[in-house]
């Protein structure tokens, strides 16, 4: 029996020792032989070992404790370093400074914004004088990280960070709409600006856009634009399914129903609505009107050359100044904004502005100029042209307030349709009184010019005609009646008929939503009918995002409002205080999707200007991922601002291999 003990205990030893070195394979004894394992002098050692280990790696006191203590003071030492770099980027894109100079050499005259703040933040910084006087003495053997390679990297992680940031943003609100406009840059390149506009749920609803870049449009089609964008919102992975809304200029390869953008992205989402730019089309409104008038190009045209007599030469600039407190100005074929500007002088300072005329008269010593100062002069002094001055300068103030509402970020579909028709309102209610109140504004600008409040007949022969199907309208011969009717009339007729026609499929967006307005006016059948029209508006094949039935069912049971007339975003907010959304959830969604549709493209015009800023006359070989990278920083400062440092030095640290641990 004894020596049976002995042979056990020698063959568990032996199994012991394979389980060590070689491995088994004795699954039916598995049991006994681990336990055999566990109780051997071999296991007990090497546990004591792996646990003294575990102890000094938590302590530090390894035996290469002195290689790690510098392995992480250097880790410390960069990423300092990078976080000092990361922070001077994105404080000189923020403000749109370019960051190289013609040199990439420290202390060299012309190396550029950023080398100058690493300059001046090491006088006061001794992270930063450190690393500087190290590059100067030549003890990095390797990259210093001041180069335009890590600069485009920093940019690129900055900008990836705060684009991380609003697609999250994007897919929380589910719901987002399109706006979109091309411009070329200095390149000759054709850049396209992308913005979503999403309504953002948090400690409150807010209604954001977000500009996610440019893209170069190698094709400015329909299809070619609409498979870029498509492509960009595939690559962010924000599925295209949850667009509801697209906003473009008038032109044709925007908004053609055939071959436009938005009607190729139609036919791929039908619940992604068309909405034409509102500030572009009241633009075309003006332009519209001012085309069926010749006394309205003439009038232009003599705003045009008093801007151009003036800015021709310095002496004359400098008496126009002595006798006006507002210079004249220039217009933009344009932008109709600019041509309020250039009124606003002729309309306040007409008697300042023919004194420097008849002085440069008096002063020049070119013929044509004399005769040119003199002729605008008497045009200024003339009762018809500041007839016409107070007229467009009514007209276009009345406009271009409206216009600027519209290009409000936070505008909203139904606040949109009602200032157009305050607007179309006060056109008509202009056009009976607009004309008689112009005549009396003339008038005290003639007194104070010291001239005749008379309207003079301008007549041009004209050719006779032997034979006509058509005999000729009766003439009108009193001056001040035919500039009425060829003139004011025209051009507030065509105003007024020009915003029925081209705000026609605004106004039919508006209606399909206007249930969430105008609902306490309705009855039982019509909110029904409304809601199920609704319904089909946002629904596509066998899946909708709401149920009209139920979306009539919450409506009459809503509890009391504060007013009986809400814009769609003052209901929202008032259901998120009362915590009201998960009892009118049809109501809830409806009114995330009015809020969400845009009402021009203003915030990718208002792009083109960072662009022009970004992308100058010197900078202008600058690649476009650089490029993009420093407009997202720019435009999305605020977004920015939330970024981390230390988030976007481990994106840095992970895009490649690099010698130093960060």
């Amino acid at each position: 029996m004894e020596d049976v003990f002995i042979t056990t205990i020698c063959i568990g030893d032996c199994k012991s020792y394979k389980l060590v070195k070689e491995g088994l394979s004795d699954w039916m004894n598995i049991g006994s032989l681990l336990k055999a394992h566990e109780n051997s002098p071999d296991h007990t050692k090497h546990m004591v070992t792996w646990k003294e280990l575990e102890l000094r790696l938590r302590k530090g006191k390894t035996i290469d404790q002195v290689e790690m203590s510098l392995i992480e003071a250097s880790r410390k030492h960069w990423r300092e370093i990078l976080r000092r770099l990361i922070a001077i980027i994105q404080s000189l894109a923020e403000r749109n400074l370019g960051l190289r100079g013609t040199v990439d050499t420290l202390h060299s005259h012309n190396n550029g914004n950023f080398l100058k703040e690493v300059e001046l933040l090491a006088k006061f910084d001794p992270v930063m004088r450190q690393h500087v006087n190290q590059i100067e003495s030549g003890t990095y053997s390797y990259s210093t990280y001041l180069g335009k390679t890590i600069q485009n990297e920093v940019i690129t992680c900055i900008s990836d960070k705060i684009m991380e940031t609003m697609v999250a943003e994007i897919k929380q609100s589910k719901y987002y709409a399109i706006i979109l406009d091309c411009t070329p840059d200095l390149s000759h390149l054709e850049q396209m600006s992308i913005v979503i506009r999403t309504v953002k749920l948090g400690e409150a609803p807010e209604i954001k856009e977000h500009f996610l870049g440019f893209l170069t449009a190698p094709e400015t089609t329909g299809l070619g634009l609409s498979n870029l964008i498509l492509n960009r919102l595939e690559e962010l992975n924000i599925p295209f399914s949850n667009c509801r809304g697209q906003s473009y200029d008038n032109g044709a390869n925007m908004k053609g129903k055939n071959k436009g953008v938005q009607a190729r992205l139609l036919e791929k989402n039908p619940r992604a609505l068309y909405v034409p730019c509102g500030a572009h089309t009241l633009n075309l409104v003006v332009a519209d009107a001012a085309k069926n008038s010749i006394d309205a190009t003439s009038f232009f045209g003599n705003v045009q050359k008093i801007y151009n007599l003036f800015s021709a030469a310095t002496q004359r600039w400098s008496i126009l100044k002595h006798h006006v407190t507002i210079t004249v100005k220039s217009w933009s074929e344009t932008r109709w904004e600019s041509r309020v500007n250039s009124i606003i002088p002729l309309r306040y300072q007409a008697s300042g502005i023919r004194d420097a005329l008849l002085e440069v008269r008096e002063k020049a010593t070119d013929v044509i100029t004399k005769v040119e100062a003199q002729s605008l002069a008497e045009e200024v002094g003339s009762y018809r042209f500041q007839i016409c001055t107070v007229v467009w300068h009514d007209i276009l103030s009345m406009i271009d307030r409206t216009s600027k509402l519209l290009q409000s970020p936070k505008m909203q579909l139904d606040v949109a349709v009602n200032l157009l028709e305050s607007t179309k309102s006060h056109l008509l209610s202009y056009r009976d009184n607009g004309f008689a109140a112009a005549q009396a504004s003339a008038k005290d600008a003639c007194e104070e010019m010291h001239v005749d409040a008379v309207l003079k007949e301008k007549r041009l022969r004209s050719t006779k005609t032997h034979f006509a199907y058509e005999s000729p309208d009766e003439p009108v011969k009193d001056a001040l009646k035919r500039l009425k009717t060829t003139f004011f009339n025209v051009i507030v007729d065509s105003a007024i008929t020009a915003l029925d026609d081209r705000f026609e499929t605004l106004g039919r967006v508006e209606s399909k939503f206007g249930v969430l307005q105008n609902f306490s006016a309705l009855d039982e059948e019509a909110l029904k009918k409304q809601c199920e029209e609704l319904e089909n508006t946002l629904r596509i094949g066998g899946e909708a995002d709401i149920d009209g039935r139920e979306l009539a069912m919450e409506i009459r049971n809503l509890p009391q409002l504060p007013t009986n007339r809400m814009s769609a975003f003052e209901l929202l907010d008032f259901f998120h205080k009362k915590e009201l959304t998960e009892l009118y959830p049809n109501l809830w969604i409806s009114l995330r999707i009015a809020c969400t549709l845009p009402v021009t493209v203003a915030s990718a015009e208002r792009s083109f200007s960072k662009l022009k800023l970004i992308k100058t006359y010197l900078r202008s070989s600058m690649a476009q991922d650089r490029l993009t990278g420093l407009a997202i920083i720019s435009i999305n400062h605020e977004v920015g601002k939330q970024v981390s440092y230390e988030n976007v030095i481990d994106d840095f640290a992970s895009k490649k291999a690099r010698r130093q641990r960060f």
